[in-house]
C-alpha cells in the first residue's frame, strides 16, 4: 500500500507540473542591429530578451538567423527564471550574400525546474538587414575621377565629347594610340594627339544587364556598379542604378545612394531582355554587360543623343578575373557578340560610346582612357 500511495503521490505531482507549466512566460526580444552593411563586411548585433513567471522554471533561448548571416558566437542561452529576469548577448554579423533578410525569429523552450515537461514559442521581432554588394579593396584610380566628374570645365575635369575637337597638342606618354594625329604628326615630324572638348556630366545611372547571365558574371557586374556608384556619390554626383524594370531614383545623398545600392542588393539573373531606362540629358550612362547583343547596342546609340557620354563594360564569360583571383584555364573565346562589339568600338568611339572589354586579370576599375 505505501508505494501505491507513493505512486498516486507522484502522479498528482507529475500531473500538477504538466498543468502549471503549460502556461508560456512573458517574452519579449529585441535586436540591435544597423539597417544596412556591405557583403564581406562585419555589423554589430546585440539581443535582449526579457522574460517573466511567477512560477521558477528552466528557459533555453535560440536566435534562429539566415544561412548568410554568420555570427561569431552563437545566438543562444539559458537560464532559471523566477519573476523577472534578463539575457543580453552582443556579437558581430559576418555578411556572407548580398540581399535582403528578415529573419523568422528567436525560439524559447521552457520547463518546470526538474525539466520534465518541455514546450516552446516562437518570438518573431520585426528585424530587417539589408547586404549591398561589396565593393573592390582597390583603389580608385585618379584617372577614373574624369569620367564621373562634373564642374568646372578645364583640361582635366568632366567628360570627354569623341565628336567636339578641341586641338591638337605633342603625344604624353599614356595617351591612347587611338587618338594620335597621324596627318598632323607627318606634317610636323613630332607625334601629336587629338585634345577633345571635355562637359560636365549632370548625373551618373549605370545600367547592368541581367539577362542570361551566369551568378558569377551578377556578382562581378553588381560589385562594379556599386564600386562605380559609391565613387560618384563621394564627387556628390546625383547617381542612379537600372536594372530591366527597376530603376533607383537619381538624387545626391545618403538616401539617393542606398536606394541604388538597395536595388543591386536584390537583383538577380533574369530572361527578360535589356531595356536602357530613359538618361536624363547631360549625364553619364556606363552599361555593364556580359553580351553586348545588337539590341543593346542599339539602346545606347539612342541614349547617347542625351547622354554625355555612354560606356559599356563588358565583362566576358570565362575571360575575366576578379582582382586577386587566381587564373583559370580558359577553353573558349570570346562570345561571338563581345568579339562583333570590339570591332564596332571604333564606330561608336565616334559617336561618343566608348567600349571596354574586361578580360584576364584586368582591375575593374582601371576603366578610365
Amino acid at each position: 500500500m505505501t508505494a501505491l500511495w507513493w505512486l498516486v503521490l507522484l502522479g498528482v505531482v507529475t500531473a500538477a507540473l504538466w498543468a502549471a507549466y503549460r502556461r508560456p512566460p512573458q517574452v519579449s526580444l529585441t535586436r540591435s542591429v544597423p539597417p544596412a552593411g556591405f557583403m564581406g563586411g562585419r555589423v554589430p548585433l546585440h539581443v535582449t530578451l526579457r522574460l517573466r513567471s511567477p512560477l521558477p522554471m528552466r528557459v533555453v533561448w535560440e536566435d534562429e538567423l539566415p544561412l548568410s548571416l554568420i555570427p561569431e558566437a552563437p545566438l543562444a542561452g539559458k537560464l532559471l527564471l523566477l519573476g523577472d529576469r534578463s539575457s543580453e548577448l552582443s556579437t558581430n554579423l559576418t555578411l556572407k550574400k548580398r540581399g535582403v533578410y528578415s529573419w523568422p525569429g528567436a525560439t524559447v523552450r521552457w520547463a518546470d525546474p526538474l525539466g520534465l515537461f518541455w514546450r516552446s514559442l516562437k518570438v518573431s521581432p520585426d528585424t530587417r538587414l539589408e547586404v549591398y554588394p561589396g565593393t573592390h579593396g582597390l583603389t580608385l584610380p585618379d584617372l577614373l575621377r574624369p569620367l564621373l566628374s562634373e564642374g568646372t570645365l578645364t583640361r582635366s575635369l568632366g567628360l570627354e565629347d569623341a565628336i567636339s575637337l578641341r586641338g591638337a597638342r605633342e603625344y604624353v606618354y599614356g595617351d591612347p594610340p587611338g587618338r594620335v594625329h597621324w596627318k598632323l604628326s607627318a606634317r610636323t615630324d613630332t607625334l601629336m594627339v587629338r585634345e577633345l572638348e571635355r562637359m560636365a556630366a549632370s548625373s551618373l545611372t549605370v545600367f547592368v544587364d541581367m539577362f542570361g547571365n551566369s551568378d558569377v558574371y551578377v556578382e562581378s557586374a553588381v560589385r562594379l556598379a556599386a564600386s562605380l556608384i559609391r565613387e560618384a556619390g563621394e564627387l556628390e554626383l546625383p547617381v542612379a542604378v537600372a536594372t530591366t524594370g527597376q530603376q533607383s531614383p537619381t538624387g545626391r545623398g545618403e538616401a539617393s545612394l542606398h536606394a541604388a545600392l538597395q536595388v543591386l542588393a536584390r537583383t538577380q539573373p533574369n530572361t527578360l531582355p535589356p531595356v536602357i531606362p530613359p538618361t536624363r540629358a547631360g549625364g553619364n550612362l556606363i552599361i555593364i554587360t556580359g553580351r553586348a547583343g545588337a539590341d543593346l547596342i542599339r539602346q545606347a546609340m539612342h541614349a547617347r543623343a542625351q547622354a554625355s557620354r555612354v560606356s559599356i563594360i563588358a565583362l566576358p564569360e570565362g575571360f575575366y578575373l576578379e582582382p586577386g583571383e587566381n587564373p583559370r584555364r580558359q577553353w573558349g573565346g570570346l562570345p561571338d557578340a563581345v568579339r562583333e562589339l570590339e570591332r564596332m568600338s571604333g564606330v561608336l568611339a565616334g559617336s561618343g560610346i566608348l567600349v571596354y572589354v574586361l578580360r584576364g586579370n584586368q582591375s575593374v576599375l582601371k576603366i578610365a582612357p
